[in-house]
């Protein structure tokens, strides 16, 4: 993942918007918070571009991934999806999740909204 080039894009496409790079020092995530749960609790909405994500889980949230190019290849609960431009998958709280691709970028619809403490990573066997 060209991970500068993704944030000129992010920042041309969603000005003035809230860019969080996963990690910060050299990212494998980088989301910008297009409707931040700071503005309604009950909902959050990002454009997400993963190379790959670290498993985790949320208590709270439920999140709806839509793909809007790329493909992207999530393990959930260990059952592998492949998801195309288009495709949706709901992911319930509580369900152990990761993603992985060359670029893929997709929204995330999350439910109540998203936030770092929600974010839990998954303990390694």
């Amino acid at each position: 993942m060209n991970t500068s080039q993704v944030i000129k894009e992010l920042k041309a496409q969603y000005p003035g918007k809230k860019i969080i790079l996963d990690p910060e020092n050299n990212p494998t995530e980088v989301i910008v918070e297009i409707e931040p749960t700071t503005d309604h609790p009950e909902r959050s909405l990002a454009v997400a571009v993963v190379g790959k994500s670290k498993p985790h889980y949320h208590k709270l949230t439920t999140e709806i991934y839509e793909v809007i190019k790329g493909e992207l290849t999530l393990n959930i609960d260990g059952k592998k999806s492949i998801l195309k431009p288009g495709e949706k998958i709901t992911i319930q709280s509580n369900t152990i999740h990761s993603a992985e691709s060359d670029e893929a970028w997709f929204y995330t619809y999350s439910s109540p909204g998203w936030t770092p403490e929600d974010h839990i990573l998954a303990k390694a066997d």
